[in-house]
């Protein structure tokens, strides 16, 4: 693990008043003041004065702390269909907000500059002390119906995605992650009576795609944890941004389309979106729109019922049709949503068809 050197007094009592240091919800400890942290995947074991592989959770004498409770990087009111999720409360706002840290590497991370942030050395980039009340007062305000984690990783930032979640359903507003997927069972048990909404990155199939892009050993879990959410009754909406020689073959795609149409159901929304060059991937070319549009195909043929195509213009490719009748149900430009012919109860009005739209 990363090491810290001392943690100075003076660094813990600023994080102490500004409200950032909490201990950790799901940690094991161990011998030798190590503690084993169980809030992603990583199952990070950090040595007393180190740091996890987040750089968001600190070891001190043995218990381990998150430093970014209530710290806020970014806050925006968005449309839902920014994250994007189709098929949730179409047409709202979402209030959504990001902190520090992430449990990934990717090497074409767009976010890296809070992804790869120190919880411990904030100053400057962030709001602290945002505290549950004060972030759904905000969403309320902003006239949101909904609260979104997103911009860095949530399955990091448990203590405060957990009671800002229980507050947000207290308060009538339902709740999002935006996930690349790395949250442990204990992390998506504590959450899921607060969560409405698990849209995933399921990168690609590849366990060596992870291993070079992501610095993961395995994408296993990551499908396993959006089998666990859907069985605990969240919505899922998935999103395969396809990168240029990377995750785009037509066998990696169809593998990909195959286990999201068998495994969380063929009426999942897909969304697969477009690269753009970025960060150590700079020289990789944007996606064909001819590989999205055979993307979508794909999918097609695998049995999803809702494919989209993200982050090009398009005149079609982000529109809800019904599957059955294949009238229009929601025509979208850019992030707005128009209803067209989708019940309140999530039917097509023409052929009474259940298309697994909440309303």
């Amino acid at each position: 693990m990363r090491k810290l050197g001392e943690l100075s007094e003076k660094t813990l009592e600023i994080l102490k008043e500004k409200g950032a240091l909490r201990e950790s919800l799901i940690q094991e400890r161990l011998k030798d003041n190590r503690a084993r942290c169980g809030v992603c995947q990583r199952l990070c074991v950090i040595s007393s004065g180190g740091s996890g592989y987040c750089k968001t959770v600190v070891n001190i004498e043995g218990t381990l702390y998150t430093t970014i409770y209530g710290v806020i990087s970014s806050a925006a009111a968005d449309p839902i269909e920014k994250k994007p999720v189709f098929h949730y409360k179409p047409g709202s706002l979402c209030y959504s907000v990001g902190s520090l840290g992430c449990s990934f590497r990717c090497v074409f991370c767009q976010n890296w500059q809070i992804a790869y942030a120190d919880g411990l050395s904030a100053d400057g980039i962030c709001r602290y002390g945002v505290s549950a009340e004060t972030l759904v007062a905000a969403a309320k305000r902003t006239g949101c119906e909904g609260v979104a984690w997103t911009y860095n990783e949530p399955a990091i930032w448990l203590n405060y995605t957990l009671d800002c979640a229980k507050l947000a359903k207290e308060s009538g507003l339902y709740t999002v992650y935006v996930t690349n997927g790395s949250a442990t069972e204990a992390h998506i048990d504590m959450i899921a009576p607060y969560l409405d909404v698990y849209r995933v990155d399921i990168k690609s199939m590849s366990d060596d795609f992870y291993r070079k892009l992501i610095k993961l050993p395995s994408s296993k879990g990551i499908r396993d944890m959006a089998i666990r959410a859907l069985n605990k009754g969240m919505h899922i909406e998935c999103v395969t941004n396809v990168i240029p020689g990377w995750n785009d073959s037509e066998h990696n795609l169809r593998e990909t389309a195959r286990w999201i149409a068998d495994n969380l159901g063929g009426g999942t929304p897909w969304h697969v979106t477009r690269f753009f060059p970025y960060a150590k991937l700079a020289d990789v070319p944007p996606t064909p729109m001819h590989t999205l549009e055979r993307a979508a195909q794909i999918g097609r043929e695998e049995g999803l019922k809702f494919v989209y195509l993200g982050n090009v213009v398009t005149a079609e490719g982000e529109n809800t049709y019904c599957p059955t009748c294949g009238n229009l149900m929601i025509k979208r430009a850019g992030f707005d949503a128009s209803i067209v012919g989708v019940t309140p109860e999530g039917r097509c009005k023409y052929d009474g068809a259940e298309l697994g739209i909440v309303m």
